[in-house]
């Protein structure tokens, strides 16, 4: 699981208050490279959007990321994301 966080510039603002549903279809654009938005949220604050993203491995999550920066109008900072129970169990060994 991993943790997306994403800020628009300029032009991606733009795009969104021109086409609100954008949001939806970046979303099926990152699920047609083998990856799951289990949710995505917008923020206030310094980042516009969350999105909880499952991918098979880092690879892939990193491909995702490069295609979506690529375009110019955003930026995203992603991090692993682990669930509470799996670090209980890592720091119980």
């Amino acid at each position: 699981m991993y943790a997306m966080l994403s800020t628009r510039g300029p032009g991606g603002w733009e795009t969104l208050r021109e086409k609100p549903d954008r949001i939806r279809e970046v979303a099926a654009e990152v699920e047609a490279l083998g990856l799951k938005v289990h949710a995505q949220y917008a923020l206030m604050g310094q980042y516009d959007f969350l999105n909880i993203i499952e991918a098979p491995d880092e690879r892939a999550m990193a491909r995702a990321a490069v295609m979506l920066a690529a375009r110019g109008t955003m930026r995203t900072t992603t991090m692993q994301a682990i669930p509470v129970d799996d670090l209980i169990a890592l720091l119980k060994e």
